[in-house]
């Protein structure tokens, strides 16, 4: 590896937009909080966990049971 490079002529990265979109969600706190949590324990920021989980979801096309039980339990 050089010991010096020169960056001055560099532009931005054309492909930067492309990766990631800025989003803005409502999370519960409680949620956010499990979420950062769990990041400190793996040394990452929470939001790329966030990211994570959501890709592994599309990835794997899980999807949520949304249909309501007598009684309100989940178990």
């Amino acid at each position: 590896m050089r010991p010096k490079y020169d960056f001055s002529k560099a532009g931005p990265n054309p492909h930067a937009a492309a990766l990631k979109s800025p989003v803005t969600i409502r999370l519960d706190r409680s949620t956010v909080q499990y979420f950062k949590d769990l990041a400190g324990k793996l040394g990452m920021p929470y939001q790329s966990l966030i990211n994570l989980y959501l890709r592994d979801c599309v990835a794997n096309r899980r999807t949520l049971d949304m249909r309501w039980r007598p009684g309100g339990g989940t178990g």
